[in-house]
């Protein structure tokens, strides 16, 4: 006799334990935008908020200092 828990997988199939978010296209980074993500329109590009600072130094030549 097998545990209830392996007859019902054995029966139903693994659940899917992770739903997927829907996803909205990819960002000037390269990274992919989630539906819910917080983005930037940039000069006709989209920035996922979490790589600006990145995009500002890559492609804008900012630099980041603390201030003294």
């Amino acid at each position: 006799m097998d545990h209830p828990q392996i007859e019902r997988v054995m029966l139903t199939g693994y659940p899917n334990m992770v739903s997927q978010p829907e996803h909205c296209g990819i960002d000037a980074m390269g990274d992919e935008i989630l539906v819910g993500d917080d983005v930037i329109e940039l000069n006709g590009e989209i920035i996922l908020k979490s790589n600006l600072e990145d995009y500002l130094t890559e492609y804008c030549g900012a630099e980041f200092k603390t201030a003294e």
